[in-house]
Parts: structure tokens; C-alpha cells; sequence
């Protein structure tokens, strides 16, 4: 019987498991049942609620404009509202390494601006998205409510329409602020003090490109903000290191001055010293296109570029004239020098030279024989008659103040000028020189009317002096009458004046300067000229009786110049009715 129990034990377990595996599959049976009808019941119910809803469902965007819960009416107006706020941001290209908290904006414009609106207008917009969500069979729109509910509505997109007109307005306005000249390097120097402003790259951006990816942008854009990524050229800026500055700065000081050459003014330049490694190192720190102020030692130009323009060659320092007698050639030989040194001018410092500004007289070059000085004898030489120009552009500089460095009188006393106020030149012998002391440049500009020649200085006078000057003869030496007999003239021949003569006078000049209001500021000796005495030397014809020698008859002193001095204040002659052709001196070194 033990057996018998045992089996039977063994059966009682297998039942129970039984028993319970049945309902558990009941409970599941119900539970799926009720979650069923609990899914009908909410999808009837959405049903229903959707097809009585007047406004959108949960969830629902247009154009992403949100419209959850809105009238047809509340969503046209908030679509009118919002849409065209709506900002477009534009990067450009280079900004892009940096993180998007970090980046900023190249410029901003919103969707009014671009003239950017809904194609079917905004009641349009609304009704079309209305229709879709609404419009459908009742249990499509029973579902599109279900999903509206969980969150997983998508939204409605209407396309948009371009007013060309202000889309162009827009593209023009963001170009203007989109592209950029570069900023090149530059400074301003002070008292004490350099400012410098760093270089700043420039950019270009195609209008096309703007145009075409703003579009594209904002027609598929659903956020608050369209951001366009645009590709940008960078210009390069032209910069400069501290060194390189410092080598620009540093260094001589420099006036403004004139070029000759392409007719204007040459920029001072100044002197500054300041801490290279120093001044790198700020600008190393400083932003683009950021204004540095940095210490330095300034050395100012006492003429600047700005002061020049404003009084360049805009006085007559000083002028003088000459009237110009003799033959045809040598009134030619006076005009043509005077001619080449028109114009000529020289800067604050330069040194003139006249033989080196004339040049050599040749026939080739146009100048003419014309009676000249040679060992005393007055003989003609290509170019006679240039030592009139000299002497009158040595008066035009004595009233000038400016500083003569070389210059030599005249072998004998000069008919055409006062005496003491002559300069003789020669080629490969004396010269005539001088350097202008002036802060301003000067020119020489001659002009020659009526057989007068007139020579001025043009300057800058800038505190209104003026000059005058004066002689004084400190003795004379009076020539004498010399006979010689000439074999080759005939008996009887009427006596012949080979050598006209000259009067030696030693003479000094003074030159007196005065202020603008007529006060002496300065009176001091100029010069020492030393003219020669020259015989008169008459030839005569050989005695009739033979044996006879030639005769030297004593010297007879004619009249003379008294020892008064000559007038105090060169003037100029007046023109005569006809003048004799008046000796130079020679296109040959000078006797001394």
C-alpha cells in the first residue's frame, strides 16, 4: 500500500500547475480585451473630438509657427505676426572653427526685409494646413489627432513667395555691410606719442551666392532663426612689424620739399625712437583694426606736407633787372641761359650751381660769338654775354637773403649792373653758387621783354623781412693812354683804338636786413670786389721819313669817375638809344 500513496503524491502537483496556467490565460485574454476596447475607445473618442474640434490639434506647426490649439482665424494672425519677424543669421565661412555658442553673426535680416510672404497669402497658409489636418476621412482624421496627442505631428510647410524687388534692396544692404575693404596698417604720430591703428583683413562675398543661399535657407527652414553658412574671400591687409615701423620712423628729419620732377610735394618725414620688442608685443595683444597709443621720442619737421602746400613758392623774395645791350648774339647767349634755369628749383639745402645748370656753351647747344674777355683782350666767344644772366640771378639772390658760397667779380667794372653786385662765370673756371638757407623751396624764373632781363626768387617769406643793398668804392685806379706803332698800318693812316679802357675801382658791398615793419634786424659786409684797370691803347701809323721809331706819347689821364661813391641802391639804367657791344668775360678760365 506505501507504494500506492507515493504515486499518487506524484500526480497531485502536475494538476495544480494545470489549473493555474488555465487562468492566468484568462487574465491575459481580459487584460488584452480591455486594452483593446480601452484603444477603440480612444480612438472613438479622437474620432469624435477631432471632427467636433474648430481649431489645430495638439502639436502642430506651420512653416514652424506654432498654431497648437488655435482657430483658423487666431493661426492667419499669428502667422502674420511671427512669420515675418522671423530672422535670417549669416555666418560666413572663416567664423565656422569657432563653436555655435561662440559664433557671431556676420549680419541679420529678417524675412519682411527680404520681402519674403506665403505664396497664397497668410489666410491661404492657414486654411491649406487646416484642410489637411481636418479634411480627411473620419478615422484618418481620428488618427492624425491621435498623433497630434503623442507628439508626433510633422508640421506644415506652404511655400513662400520673393518680392524681387526687395529681395534686391536686401541683397544690396547685406552686401554693403557683408564686404569689406581691407584696413592696411597705419599710424599717426604726436607730441609725445605714436598711434596705431592695426590692420584689419577685408572680405567679399558674391551677391549671387547671398542670393541663392538665403533662398534656399528660408524655404526650407522651420526654426525661429534661418542661418546661412556663406563662403567669404579674404582681402589681406598690408601690416607692418615694430621693426619695420621703426625703420620707417627712425632716422633723419626731414622737411617737406618739392619734386621737380612730377610737380609735387615730397611728405616730411619725422623722427621717432621707441621700445621695439615693447611695441610688438601690444600689437601682438591688440585686436584687428584696434587703435594703439605706445610711447616714443618724436623729432618733428618744422615744414610739413600740409604747410608746404599752403605757401609754396608763394612770395618774391627777391628780384632783379638788367638791361641787355650788344650784338644780336649776345642778347641771344643772355636770353638762351636765362631760358635753361627757368623754373629751376631747389629745395631747403640744395646748392645751385650756375656752370653745372647752364651747362657747357657750344654752338651745337645754340649759343653764339659774342665779345668776350681773353688775357684782357675783348675778342668773340661762343656763349659772351652769359655773365649778365649770372650777375643779374646773383642781385635776385642778394635781395633773397639767400646764402651765397661762391662767386667772383668781374675782371673789370660791369656797365650793366651796380657795381660790387656782378658774378663772372666760366667754363672750367669761375663759378657762381649758391644754397638755398630757406626752410621752403625756391624757384628761378626769368623772363626777358623790351631788352631787359628780370630775374625773381619765389619762395616763402614767412616772417616779411626784406633786404637792400649798397656799395662803397674804396679807391680807384685811373687808366692812362697808351701809343703804339703798328708797321702794318700805312703813313698817314688815321690812328685805331685797339684796346677800350677801363677805370680799376676797389669796391665793397653791404647788405642791410629789415622786418616787416621797416626795423634794421641785421646790416654786415656782402663782398670785395677788385676790378682791374685797363689802358686805353691807341696804334698809329709809322712816321713818313724814315729812321724814325715809334712814338710814345705820355700817358693823359681823360675824365674819370670822381671818388664820390657810386648811388647806394642799384637801379636800373635807363634804356639807351643804342649801345655799343659792351666786353664780357671769356668762355675760358678767367685771368686771375
Amino acid at each position: 500500500m506505501e507504494p500506492i500513496r507515493e504515486a499518487e503524491m506524484q500526480t497531485q502537483p502536475g494538476k495544480r500547475l494545470n489549473e493555474e496556467s488555465k487562468k492566468s490565460g484568462k487574465v491575459w485574454k481580459i487584460a488584452v480585451g480591455v486594452v483593446a476596447a480601452a484603444v477603440v475607445v480612444l480612438f472613438g473618442a479622437c474620432c469624435i473630438l477631432a471632427h467636433a474640434s474648430t481649431a489645430f490639434f495638439p502639436h502642430t506647426a506651420i512653416n514652424g509657427v506654432d498654431v497648437s490649439g488655435l482657430t483658423l482665424q487666431e493661426a492667419q494672425s499669428r502667422l502674420e505676426t511671427v512669420l515675418p519677424q522671423r530672422v535670417c543669421k549669416i555666418y560666413l565661412s572663416e567664423q565656422n572653427t569657432a563653436s555655435p555658442e561662440e559664433r557671431e553673426p556676420a549680419a541679420s535680416i529678417t524675412f519682411a526685409e527680404l520681402g519674403v510672404s506665403p505664396e497664397a497669402g497668410y489666410d491661404g497658409m492657414a486654411k491649406s494646413a487646416y484642410i489637411l489636418q481636418h479634411g480627411k476621412g473620419y478615422c484618418s482624421t481620428g488618427f492624425t489627432y491621435l498623433k497630434s496627442l503623442l507628439g508626433k505631428n510633422t508640421g506644415y510647410n506652404s511655400s513662400l513667395y520673393w518680392d524681387s524687388r526687395q529681395l534686391d534692396q536686401a541683397i544690396a544692404r547685406l552686401s554693403a555691410v557683408l564686404n569689406s575693404k581691407p584696413l592696411d596698417m597705419a599710424f599717426q604720430v604726436g607730441d609725445h606719442s605714436l598711434q596705431l591703428t592695426m590692420a584689419k583683413d577685408g572680405q567679399s562675398v558674391a551677391d549671387n551666392e547671398l542670393r541663392r543661399s538665403i533662398q534656399n535657407v528660408v524655404q526650407v527652414s522651420s526654426e525661429p532663426e534661418a542661418i546661412v553658412d556663406l563662403p567669404a574671400e579674404i582681402l589681406p591687409a598690408k601690416t607692418l612689424t615694430a621693426q619695420q615701423l621703426h625703420d620707417q620712423l627712425h632716422g633723419e628729419v626731414r622737411n617737406a620739399s618739392y619734386d621737380s620732377a612730377t610737380d609735387s610735394i615730397v611728405p616730411e618725414q619725422l623722427g621717432a625712437d621707441f621700445d621695439i620688442a615693447a611695441v610688438q608685443k601690444a600689437m601682438d595683444e591688440a585686436a584687428p583694426g584696434e587703435t594703439l597709443t605706445v610711447k616714443a621720442d618724436i623729432q618733428q619737421p618744422e615744414v610739413t606736407a600740409a604747410d608746404l602746400k599752403a605757401v609754396l613758392f608763394r612770395d618774391v623774395l627777391g628780384e632783379a633787372k638788367t638791361h641787355v645791350s650788344g650784338s644780336a648774339g649776345r642778347i641771344g647767349n643772355v636770353k638762351l641761359s636765362a631760358q635753361i634755369i627757368n623754373g629751376l628749383v631747389l629745395n631747403s639745402g640744395e646748392t645751385f650751381s650756375y656752370n653745372g645748370s647752364v651747362g657747357k656753351r657750344t654752338a651745337d647747344r645754340g649759343f653764339k660769338p659774342a665779345p668776350a674777355y681773353v688775357k684782357g683782350e675783348t675778342v668773340d666767344e661762343i656763349g659772351g654775354g652769359i655773365c649778365q644772366t649770372s650777375s643779374t640771378l646773383y642781385l635776385a639772390c642778394l635781395l633773397s637773403n639767400l646764402e651765397i658760397t661762391e662767386r667772383y667779380a668781374h675782371r673789370y667794372v660791369p656797365a650793366y649792373i651796380a657795381w660790387g653786385m656782378d658774378a663772372t662765370v666760366s667754363w672750367g673756371g669761375p663759378d657762381y653758387k649758391f644754397t638755398n638757407n630757406t626752410l621752403y623751396p625756391i624757384k628761378i624764373v626769368t623772363s626777358y621783354s623790351k631788352g631787359y632781363l628780370t630775374i625773381q626768387i619765389l619762395g616763402t617769406n614767412a616772417d616779411g623781412t626784406h633786404v637792400k643793398m649798397t656799395n662803397e668804392v674804396l679807391s680807384k685806379t685811373p687808366w692812362e693812354t697808351i701809343y703804339q706803332e703798328d708797321p702794318t698800318m700805312a703813313p698817314g693812316s688815321p690812328d685805331v683804338v685797339k684796346v677800350t679802357p677801363y677805370t680799376g675801382y676797389k669796391v665793397n658791398t653791404y647788405q642791410t636786413i629789415y622786418d616787416k615793419n621797416g626795423n634794421v634786424i641785421d646790416s654786415h659786409f656782402e663782398a670785395s670786389s677788385n676790378y682791374k684797370v685797363r689802358n686805353k691803347v691807341i696804334l698809329q701809323a709809322p712816321a713818313a721819313q724814315p729812321g724814325s721809331g715809334t712814338a710814345e706819347i705820355p700817358a693823359v689821364t681823360p675824365d674819370t669817375p670822381s671818388d664820390t661813391p657810386v648811388p647806394m641802391e642799384p637801379t636800373v639804367p635807363a634804356e639807351p638809344a643804342a649801345s655799343p657791344d659792351l666786353p664780357v668775360e671769356p668762355e675760358i678760365p678767367a685771368e686771375p
